[in-house]
């Protein structure tokens, strides 16, 4: 279901790029980012100069950001307490996910293939460390998948700065933004988006963000999960210069 726009924003530009978030809007993430948090924010201190409730609300309210300015954050501004805290988050992200191994949000990969099969490039990004990102996609079995996987470290910022979606359109070649969907869980994943100047964008509801947060942060919809984007675009009149697939 899709939260309808009261008017379109531009004139609809026939997608070429989507650009789609990892955990939460692609890959399950249940609980599994704040419980590698709180590994690293007990395995270093990081959070001790504020109650661990307030820390965990920032943590939820950032989700999506890069885990490095969330651990500034956090350090108090102190970069060096920040860097350690995210080589400790993604080692304990490494450790859960070997604990409890990696699982796709259901029909994801099927949606992405659907997105691929109508003509469409499509790109990961994720507010992760290479390595993080890495294991995930390879833990999925999405490698020959996806057309590219970008992090902060690969674009210059995280997210909510448009760098990641930009930089997503760069190495593809996209034609100009007007041309990228972006669709995430987070309220930054729209914000991006929307600084970006993206065509389109989406939010999903399979993860941090609520339909209320995600339409206040300025989405064209907000679908109940990731499967309902291609439908989504078409609805919207953005695939129909992509050849039509069954």
């Amino acid at each position: 279901m899709t939260t309808p726009l009261e008017s379109p924003r531009r004139d609809a530009v026939p997608a070429e790029l989507v650009v789609l978030d990892m955990a939460g809007t692609t890959v399950l993430d249940d609980g599994v980012v704040e419980s590698a948090f709180q590994r690293a924010a007990e395995r270093t201190g990081v959070a001790d100069r504020m109650p661990w409730g307030e820390a965990l609300a920032y943590v939820r309210d950032t989700m999506g950001q890069s885990k490095i300015d969330v651990f500034t954050h956090l350090a108090g501004g102190d970069r060096a307490a920040a860097e350690r805290a995210t080589a400790a988050f993604e080692g304990a992200y490494a450790e859960i996910v070997a604990e409890q191994g990696v699982t796709p949000i259901a029909g994801a990969a099927d949606a992405i293939q659907d997105l691929k099969d109508a003509g469409l490039a499509v790109v990961l990004t994720t507010g992760f460390a290479p390595v993080t990102r890495d294991a995930l996609i390879d833990g999925l079995g999405w490698r020959g998948l996806i057309d590219l996987a970008l992090s902060p470290v690969d674009a210059g910022r995280g997210r909510p700065a448009p760098d990641l979606v930009l930089t997503a359109l760069l190495r593809t070649g996209a034609s100009s933004v007007s041309a990228v969907a972006v669709a995430g869980d987070t309220v930054s994943d729209i914000e991006s988006g929307r600084r970006a100047g993206a065509g389109f964008v989406a939010g999903v509801l399979t993860g941090a963000h609520d339909r209320d947060a995600l339409t206040a942060a300025g989405a064209d919809a907000v679908l109940a999960d990731v499967t309902a984007l291609r439908a989504s675009l078409a609805e919207h009149d953005l695939l129909r210069l992509v050849a039509a697939t069954p």
